[in-house]
């Protein structure tokens, strides 16, 4: 038995001093490009489910129009498209450069079969440790369910809805200069 609890006692006492070390050492990954920590991306998964079950409204507080979707293609095109896509249309450069990488809500398994308050939740209150921003200051209430209603019907949306989400993400699409060194420097200011 005193072996039993000596051997417990120095695992207790081990295992956070080994992860203790991981840490302060700089072996954990920081980089986006790094591997995950062993078990990174299971934890991560499993803790993000059990919170926004609990925390998730149910209920919506309206049902959505094709006003409501068209809104909500507006406000997705302006914030959200830069990191989870489009209908038809490549990854952005800042998508690729992610850690964890952001879902391609147009692409393979999107969120039409989340709840449209599941999505709403994590629209507000962004995603710890992901780089998903929580909107609950910058856009309202409103603005956020039309988001959300947007994305739970991702595969049924009106045509015109469809059309505002096949121009680019905005911010897209503007040119710059094949080659920097050759760009015309903006005037320098005159000296008073």
């Amino acid at each position: 038995m005193g072996r039993f609890l000596a051997g417990l006692i120095l695992g207790l006492i081990l295992i956070p001093a080994c992860v203790f070390v991981y840490f302060v050492t700089g072996m954990v990954p920081v980089a986006t490009s790094a591997q995950a920590m062993p078990f990174e991306k299971t934890m991560a998964r499993i803790g993000l489910k059990a919170h926004v079950e609990k925390e998730a409204p149910k209920d919506a507080p309206f049902q959505p129009s094709e006003n409501d979707f068209a809104a909500g293609a507006k406000i997705y095109r302006s914030d959200c498209a830069v990191c989870h896509g489009l209908p038809n249309q490549e990854q952005t450069p800042v998508a690729k450069g992610m850690f964890p990488k952001p879902p391609q809500l147009w692409h393979g398994h999107g969120v039409t079969d989340d709840p449209p308050g599941e999505t709403f939740w994590k629209v507000t209150n962004g995603i710890r440790l992901t780089g998903m921003p929580g909107y609950n200051q910058s856009l309202s209430d409103q603005q956020r369910w039309q988001v959300s209603f947007l994305l739970a019907s991702a595969d049924k949306l009106p045509d015109g809805v469809k059309q505002e989400l096949a121009q680019p993400p905005a911010g897209e699409g503007v040119t710059q200069p094949a080659n920097p060194a050759t760009a015309t420097p903006p005037p320098t200011p005159k000296k008073k």
